[in-house]
């Protein structure tokens, strides 16, 4: 693969890593060391299982079908799993696209056909929003899908 980038005048020229090579390189320096926490979760990752739960979203998103360059919808409000998607796609050069979890329907079906997501991760609900409802809505073949 070859990287490149626009650089303008600065002391210091852009790095050529990727997002998922800083995260790697950060679990190899800092493995046992808090990397995320989620407080409202009760949840706390170190830099290497946060590394690890990522490439298990990566591997997921694979399994899916997600390529380089595809679009991932994420409608979610901040939580663990959304940023275990934001570095899962980063890690595979998929293109995160994320959707405000306050759109109603006409808009999220407006930001989906915008972005051209070829999938699409959520949460449940969001304040008085049925994220499900709203997508069974939206798609009603996903009623009879497993």
């Amino acid at each position: 693969m070859q990287l490149s980038y626009s650089h303008g005048v600065s002391p210091r020229p852009l790095i050529g890593k990727t997002i998922g090579d800083w995260l790697d390189e950060a679990a190899a320096e800092f493995g046992p060391h808090e990397a995320l926490v989620s407080v409202f979760e009760n949840k706390r990752f170190s830099y290497a299982s946060f590394r690890d739960e990522v490439d298990r979203c990566a591997r997921a998103l694979i399994a899916l079908g997600v390529e380089k360059g595809a679009r991932v919808g994420l409608w979610s409000t901040n939580c663990v799993a959304w940023t275990l998607v934001q570095f899962g796609t980063a890690k595979i050069g998929a293109v995160l696209v994320n959707i405000n979890p306050s759109y109603r329907l006409h808009e999220l079906e407006f930001a989906l056909k915008q972005s051209e997501c070829n999938v699409l991760i959520s949460g449940e609900s969001f304040k008085d929003a049925d994220y499900v409802a709203m997508l069974h809505r939206l798609v009603p073949e996903l009623a009879s899908a497993d």
